[in-house]
């Protein structure tokens, strides 16, 4: 609650006043602030349902007793919101904290509390990477988009995509050089036109494990990481996700490891992709695993022959696996995901599996909303 004092002019107005006989108490909690039909409402109580299943995990991270803390549940709920609402760094989303009553209506704040030190974050992440609270909180939103029956457990599409690493070209420096002093100077020239630069010879001194890697011949090389997707197809909701270094291997390898995790099924299954999975290794190691692979042929030795392409499902999965690019895009503008905020794997790898179960929570609210048919 916040109490504070209106002035009522004599033609109607308000102003502010600090005259007793003018001031009028008026008491206004965050709660009354949100609109009813506002869709962070709907919002909050998923996520809400979602912490409610990792308490356990919560409470064999921190001790009964020693100092106060912020709570993990407040941290992940701030992750959310800055994903949401395209807060690009800890320090921004602090700083907005302070003014912003939405945001304390959904951290459970009161209106006058200050919001608490960006370093807060900092401090907890070592300990949230080793209790795999990210993994935890999408696996959590994965249940619970099976409880309401919005998954699919026959159809997937893979794709893979190139994040932006937080170093610079600059940054990419031999690995048997010395280390060097700083140049003068902010952004000072630097060539290194002519000289040939590899990951096996090169590491960059920002974020070692970045790789220097382009998506085609037609594009540029950049520091980077890979990140992975596998949706369902009846509701395009995300069913797993991974970050992994960059490599002319890693779209194909971690699609294979992302099927691998997906329950066993007596019946066959199918997974959608793009040319770049129309390999002979893919398609022998997915129908391994019980999947049909209902790639996009290469117009030159394909791998997948008539046998495959002849049946209607295969143009279905190619119409439907086209979806999987908006959680791509959605991270990328909506979440600030095109450059990557941490430097390191597995910090990406968090910030990553959080963005992608926010996107499936607005994919589920969406859901809540549509009318059933009778």
């Amino acid at each position: 609650m916040l109490a504070f004092s209106v002035g009522i002019e004599k033609n109607g107005g308000m102003r502010g006043s600090s005259d007793p006989q003018l001031a009028l108490l008026v008491s206004v909690s965050t709660e009354d602030l949100i609109p009813a039909d506002h869709p962070i409402r709907r919002i909050r109580v998923v996520v809400d349902a979602v912490l409610a299943e990792l308490d356990d995990t919560f409470d064999s991270m921190y001790a009964a007793t020693g100092r106060r803390s912020v709570p993990p549940e407040i941290l992940l709920k701030s992750t959310v919101l800055m994903a949401l609402y395209s807060i690009r760094s800890e320090r921004a989303f602090c700083e907005r904290l302070n003014y912003d009553l939405l945001f304390k209506w959904f951290l459970d704040m009161r209106i006058d509390q200050p919001a608490f030190d960006a370093t807060t974050f900092s401090k907890n992440r070592q300990r949230l990477l080793e209790h795999e609270v990210a993994d935890e909180f999408f696996e959590a939103v994965v249940r619970l988009a099976k409880l309401r029956r919005y998954l699919s457990s026959q159809h997937f599409s893979v794709d893979g995509t190139l994040l932006k690493a937080w170093a610079s070209h600059k940054s990419f420096k031999p690995k048997d050089q010395p280390p060097s002093e700083p140049p003068a100077g902010r952004n000072s020239e630097v060539q290194w036109h002519g000289h040939k630069r590899t990951n096996d010879t090169h590491a960059s001194t920002t974020d070692p494990e970045a790789r220097l890697y382009r998506k085609s011949n037609n594009t540029a090389a950049t520091l980077c990481y890979a990140g992975h997707l596998l949706m369902e197809h009846r509701s395009a909701l995300i069913v797993d996700a991974e970050l992994t270094i960059a490599d002319g291997y890693a779209e194909r390898s971690t699609a294979i490891d992302m099927l691998a995790r997906l329950p066993k099924a007596a019946r066959r299954r199918t997974v959608a992709a793009d040319k770049a999975y129309d390999t002979k290794g893919f398609g022998a190691e997915a129908r391994q695993l019980g999947f049909t692979p209902h790639v996009a042929q290469n117009t030159k030795h394909s791998a997948i022959d008539a046998r495959t392409t002849r049946h209607a499902g295969h143009a279905v999965s190619q119409r439907i696996r086209k979806r999987i690019e908006e959680p791509f895009g959605w991270a990328k503008t909506i979440a600030g995901g095109r450059q990557l905020r941490y430097r390191g794997r597995d910090r990406n790898r968090a910030w990553f599996k959080m963005t992608t179960a926010t996107y499936n929570l607005l994919r589920i609210i969406a859901l809540d909303t549509q009318p059933t048919l009778a």
